[in-house]
């Protein structure tokens, strides 16, 4: 049995007690702060549990000149392709649009062409969103401010 059980049903409780308006406000909050939360374990090329991303894969030696300037994932992670909503029921991060398709394959590390003409290539696995400990404190912090 959970100890925390008297305490999140009894939270369930207060929160259910909420209008749906207060709810709703609560549910954007916590989706916004979830974001930049995302937004950093990004930046830092990091999994949300702290293990770095693997780096890319060396290009062929007679392949393109110079090297990748940026890291990976710098446009994923902006505001126009990460979204952020929140509903009465619930708190959303989510990718949008074509890249969605992209992010799913690097967070799975599934097989993918990278153009049209490429050969099929696996990708490692980088999960880009997700949970930890610090996701569970910026939640809980949200709901108590909303509650006091």
């Amino acid at each position: 049995m959970n100890p925390l059980e008297p305490v999140e049903t009894r939270l369930a409780a207060l929160i259910a007690n909420l209008s749906p308006a207060a709810r709703k406000q609560m549910a954007s909050g916590i989706a916004r702060k979830l974001r930049a939360s995302q937004q950093r374990n990004i930046k830092s090329q990091k999994a949300p549990d702290g293990t770095p991303f693997k780096p890319r894969k060396a290009q062929p030696l007679r392949g393109r000149k110079g090297r990748i300037k940026r890291e990976m994932f710098a446009k994923l992670r902006t505001a126009k392709y990460m979204k952020a909503k929140g509903t009465g029921d619930d708190a959303v991060v989510e990718f949008t649009g074509r890249v969605q398709r992209m992010a799913r394959v690097h967070h799975y590390g599934l097989r993918d062409r990278p153009s049209k003409t490429s050969k099929e290539v696996n990708y490692d696995k980088r999960p880009l969103l997700g949970y930890d400990s610090t996701t569970y404190e910026i939640i809980t912090h949200e709901i108590i401010k909303k509650l006091e």
